[in-house]
């Protein structure tokens, strides 16, 4: 019998249709930490809204929590159809999957503004260097000096999306590997608790188009070059809270707005990622050694969503009746004379 959660739903109850990515592609591994984390945080399938816009990546949909509603919008849009779905319904979790050229290129402009709005949403950009839908051209992430048989050289400095987020004030920033299958789901389980937008960088390889090790999306450069800034844990609110599993070294805990918990243990940096400037700083260093820095480099748990600021009703927009949305006739008046 196949083993189930606390809501007694099965693993297979979060899948979605076989991947047509190719094999060995990172955005397959990524889809499978969604699965499992939504598996072993007991969400229902049917409270959760997934979104993606165009490219490889925005195939998630198909792939993944196949009995929740599914949006794959216009190229470079995600955020706005995301942003009109969770204010119809602000009950619903939002998982998003995009890549670099669907937010960092065409959907830039979108992208920096759901952060500033601090939407509710898990905001995953599976970053692979290279535009593998259209044949391997380069990317706005692409680093200086990558040759790509499609396109040649690239001579122009890359985006940094952690970087970006940083300056769009973005409330949760990671950095991850595809390769990290178990840093990358204990970082979703961190961002599907966040009160406001997760954006989650994860370098996704490229096997067709992308993959030379010298590449620095590449599985054989992160594997050499990852560089994580802690071991990272999460512990459920219900849960409680424990080191027996931790060594002995410095640890830091972040509560988050619900009462669960990310556990930050140190490694060989002294890193608060509470602090604007210690993750300004340390984009910073990693970028001038070439390292790739994962973790969980930023969290303002603090700052309220979207929804706090405008005030939503807890009664979700989408299940209100005419006599909840029509003001009373004495109310019209009253706005009426007011206009005389």
């Amino acid at each position: 019998m196949a083993r189930t959660n606390a809501i007694g739903l099965e693993k297979n109850d979060y899948k979605g249709a076989p991947t047509t990515l190719c094999q060995g592609c990172g955005h397959n591994s990524i889809l499978s930490q969604v699965i499992s984390a939504c598996y072993e945080m007991d969400m229902m399938p049917e409270d959760i809204v997934k979104f993606s816009g165009i490219g490889c990546s925005s195939k998630a949909p198909t792939y993944m929590l196949d009995r929740s509603f599914g949006f794959n919008s216009l190229h470079g849009r995600m955020p706005s159809i995301a942003t009109g779905a969770l204010l119809g319904d602000n009950t619903l979790t939002g998982v998003a999957m995009s890549g670099d050229g669907d937010s960092i290129s065409i959907g830039m402009g979108q992208f920096k503004h759901i952060m500033r709005r601090n939407i509710p949403l898990v905001y995953i950009i599976a970053n692979n260097g290279t535009y593998g839908l259209t044949k391997g051209q380069l990317s706005a992430t692409s680093e200086v000096g990558l040759s790509l048989k499609k396109q040649g050289t690239n001579m122009l400095e890359p985006i940094d999306i952690c970087v970006e987020a940083m300056a769009s004030n973005a409330t949760f920033i990671a950095r991850s590997f595809a390769g990290d299958p178990k840093q990358v789901k204990t970082l979703l389980m961190a961002a599907l608790q966040h009160n406001g937008t997760a954006i989650l960088d994860i370098i996704s390889p490229c096997v067709t188009f992308n993959n030379a090790d010298s590449s620095m999306h590449s599985y054989g450069w992160g594997k050499a070059n990852e560089s994580p800034i802690h071991d990272i844990s999460f512990i459920p609110a219900r849960d409680e809270i424990t080191i027996e599993d931790f060594e002995e070294g410095t640890m830091q805990d972040v509560t988050m707005h619900d009462g669960s918990v990310i556990r930050l243990k140190k490694i060989d940096k002294n890193y608060d990622p509470t602090s604007r400037s210690a993750a300004v700083n340390i984009l910073e260093e990693a970028a001038a050694n070439k390292e790739l820095l994962t973790g969980l480099i930023y969290i303002d748990p603090k700052r309220p969503s979207f929804y706090d600021v405008m005030g939503m009703s807890k009664n979700p927009l989408n299940r209100m009746v005419e006599s909840d949305l029509r003001p009373a006739p004495e109310t019209m008046k009253e706005i009426n004379d007011a206009m005389f």
